[in-house]
């Protein structure tokens, strides 16, 4: 990131509700709504950017890891139009996939909370996609599994929307080690080809 700053590219992170360390109710009003609130502080965000005399608002990227990645995948298809370009890596698309000690923790059972489960759900969106997308997962990814990735590049072809996808053969949840300058050479580089 501090490469594309000095690039010229603004870089901007903003820890939305449902971040730690700001008190339970900053926390906990994610409850059984994953995806909901957190979109609404990152489109402040935006708000606040769009109208600074050296923000291009045509040309804007989002980046994501995991539950980064589920929340680059929410912004490009609850709010197409938004972001050119997103990158999102080992990202949850569905929580039903997701492993019980985190996922059941913010959004109860399935059978408790269909209806939010049912929202939070990308697969049932991948119709909005106006933006380029690259989705990355490890082979062997325990945390996210694959199946994140395959279901959600099925429901991309069943709606004939094109998108792009990367694997790192026998890697689990991140890139480490050499091949992490691959991986953000590869985040990169996408970001720079789709925003010129």
């Amino acid at each position: 990131m501090n490469w594309m700053a000095e690039q010229g590219y603004l870089i901007f992170t903003l820890d939305g509700r449902g971040s730690g360390n700001r008190g339970f109710a900053f926390e906990s009003v994610i409850h059984r709504q994953l995806g909901t609130e957190e979109i609404k502080d990152q489109l402040v965000g935006v708000d606040y950017l769009k109208p600074l005399p050296y923000v291009d608002a045509n040309r804007l990227a989002i980046h994501g890891w995991s539950f980064g990645g589920f929340m680059t995948i929410s912004m490009m298809l609850n709010h197409p139009g938004v972001f050119t370009t997103g990158v999102a890596g080992g990202p949850v698309t569905d929580w039903k996939y997701y492993e019980v000690m985190y996922g059941e923790r913010y959004m109860d059972t399935p059978e408790q909370n269909p209806k939010g489960y049912e929202e939070a759900s990308l697969l049932n969106k991948t119709q909005n996609l106006t933006g380029k997308l690259l989705t990355i997962h490890g082979t062997v990814d325990p945390v996210v599994v694959m199946q994140h990735n395959l279901s959600l590049i099925k429901s991309f072809i069943d709606n004939e929307k094109q998108m792009d996808f990367f694997v790192y053969p026998m890697y689990e949840h991140n890139v480490r080690g050499k091949d992490r300058v691959h991986l953000m050479k590869k985040v990169l580089d996408y970001v720079i080809e789709n925003n010129k």
